[in-house]
């Protein structure tokens, strides 16, 4: 029976990587650097050092990522200010449910604190949560799992007491090897075989989650991979 639920931020409960795409191609081509939109698909949810080496590999030797990374971050800062930002369809009944089941509420993401809070501010889900935890705040990033350890320590929960809310391939692995009952909720795109036996379930929406947060006391857990 679970006793919390951990989400990730950016394509899962907020429409916000269809910007994270736009910008990172922009910002490194105004830098000279040939990134193409498969790239920053690529590198979703995934820790820094990790993200580099496969730009570098990837795109070019020559890849400054930091720089890169710097520019697109004032590019799409600007645009949020002035655009807003959207959240996924069902984000705030999904938050809802779980607050009324009394649920520990858990944010996971490799946005930094200061602009994971604004996000969830602009959409007005920031009281929601219980604790906020980023990857600046772990030694290692996604697919790593230290995030989610901590994530569920913050929460007062074991791992396996809690139902982790991913979107991307780099963020379903961190959350399984941390022990997380792991629901992947597609956002750009679908997970393949490998993947998809790390997920407790896929589902096409949040209402899925819903769905597995009202049956899961006294439903039996669903098979890794199963779809419904």
């Amino acid at each position: 029976m679970i006793r919390g639920v951990i989400f990730d931020m950016d394509g899962t409960l907020l429409d916000t990587e269809p910007l994270y795409r736009r910008f990172w191609v922009e910002a490194a081509r105004e830098l000279g650097f040939p990134m193409e939109d498969r790239h920053a698909l690529m590198i979703r949810s995934m820790a820094a050092e990790k993200a580099e080496a496969l730009l570098k590999r990837e795109v070019c030797p020559a890849f400054d990522y930091h720089q890169v990374r710097a520019l697109r971050r004032e590019r799409m800062e600007a645009y949020v200010d002035n655009h807003g930002i959207q959240p996924k369809p069902g984000m705030v009944e999904t938050l809802r449910i779980c607050k009324e089941r009394r649920l520990r509420i858990g944010l996971a993401t490799a946005t930094p604190e200061w602009r994971a809070r604004k996000y969830l501010r602009m959409v007005n889900a920031e009281s929601y949560f219980d604790a906020v935890t980023c990857a600046d705040m772990v030694a290692r990033g996604k697919p790593a799992p230290d995030i989610y350890l901590l994530a569920a320590q913050r929460l007062g929960i074991a791992p396996r007491e809690a139902a982790a809310v991913e979107d991307a391939p780099a963020g379903v692995r961190s959350a399984h090897a941390a022990g997380l009952y792991t629901i992947m909720v597609p956002d750009l795109d679908e997970p393949d075989e490998a993947l998809s036996a790390l997920c407790e379930r896929i589902v096409p929406t949040l209402s899925g989650v819903i769905d597995y947060i009202q049956t899961n006391s006294t439903e039996k857990r669903l098979t890794n991979g199963q779809k419904c």
